[in-house]
């Protein structure tokens, strides 16, 4: 078996129960403090000398990314061989920023290297319409964060506005899409582009999270009964 193929480890149903028990309680801490998610990595920092010897070895066009950013940002609050890790700095509630792309076609060829996300709650309904748009436009419902991941922060900036434009139902996805590449054109030719260039809506500062709701309690009863019977007959 391959490490590919390999299968999580199993786990006694004491570890599972500990398992589960530790992370409710972890949950239970964060609620009584009204919180919804850690944010440890705003505690660190990496050295500038590091952050510059560690994007030596990238590629041409991540390597100029992490330039740029490392200027604008300063140091990541993280890094390793691979990727970088900004939190809480500028508009932006995290920047992940990696050697490894992803290749993209919409609007043209080009890798995706640069992730950026804010908070954001996009309705349950929308997820489709989001992904028709652009499927490197990144969503999380639970979290309430949406990110866009490309090669430049410009057209993070643009597909998130119109993210917004389409949750909000001032455009369609394929009205979406059409300003998209004229906008980015524009962008790119030095011309007028304010979608492109700055957020045209207010950027919520938390309370976009949807945690859902528990629905486990009456599974975990039927199924300890059922428990119960499998030590009765021996199985």
């Amino acid at each position: 078996m391959t490490e590919r193929d390999r299968e999580p480890r199993d786990m006694s149903p004491r570890e599972r129960v500990a398992s589960l028990g530790s992370a409710v309680v972890d949950a239970a801490k964060h609620m009584a403090v009204g919180g919804h998610e850690t944010e440890h990595g705003t505690e660190q920092r990496v050295g500038l000398a590091q952050a510059e010897a560690i994007v030596e070895s990238w590629p041409d066009a991540p390597k100029k990314m992490a330039r740029q950013l490392l200027e604008q940002y300063g140091p990541p609050n993280e890094a390793t061989p691979t990727k970088f890790f900004w939190y809480r700095t500028g508009p932006w509630k995290r920047i992940e920023l990696t050697s490894d792309a992803v290749v993209h076609n919409f609007p043209a060829p080009h890798s995706d290297f640069l992730t950026q996300y804010i908070d954001y709650h996009v309705p349950l309904g929308m997820f489709d319409a989001v992904a028709a748009f652009d499927g490197s436009c990144l969503p999380d419902r639970t979290a309430g964060e949406a990110g866009a991941r490309c090669d430049l922060e410009a057209a993070n900036i643009l597909t998130l506005n119109l993210m917004h434009d389409i949750v909000t139902g001032k455009t369609s996805v394929e009205a979406a899409r059409e300003a998209y590449a004229d906008t980015l054109s524009a962008y790119i030719l030095g011309r007028s582009a304010p979608y492109a260039e700055r957020f045209q809506f207010d950027v919520p500062r938390g309370g976009t999270e949807d945690p859902d709701e528990p629905n486990i309690a009456s599974s975990m009863a039927q199924q300890t009964v059922e428990k119960v019977k499998d030590v009765v007959r021996g199985t």
